[in-house]
């Protein structure tokens, strides 16, 4: 299940909203009472989203999540920029051919 802050981008998204603060714009509160978090605050100039529209987004807002745990591991297994431009200047072909083989084993959605 998609976290509630990324089916409210989501939303947003959709709703030509592209930045959303969430220490502003949207606060969300979990009372810990197994309930789960909810918009405590809404600051938008967009309507408030139902909890039936934020479910439309729930598999949307699962991509985007998968999507990011791939931008993660691509990060960590791309190293150091400047590490990258040696490699770059020193055989460009072989830094291609190690790139295309980090997306090629971590594919986005």
């Amino acid at each position: 299940m998609a976290q509630l802050s990324n089916k409210i981008r989501e939303y947003c998204k959709a709703n030509g909203v592209s930045n959303v603060d969430f220490r502003e714009d949207v606060k969300l509160q979990d009372d810990s009472n197994g309930q789960g978090a909810y918009i405590k605050e809404w600051n938008l100039d967009i309507a408030k989203p139902t909890d039936a529209q934020l479910a439309s987004y729930e598999t949307a807002a699962n991509t985007a999540e998968a999507n990011a745990q791939v931008d993660a591991t691509r990060r960590a297994a791309y190293g150091d920029i400047g590490e990258q431009l040696d490699e770059i200047y020193h055989d460009i072909e072989a830094w291609k051919t190690r790139i295309q083989g980090i997306k090629d084993n971590n594919p986005k959605s």
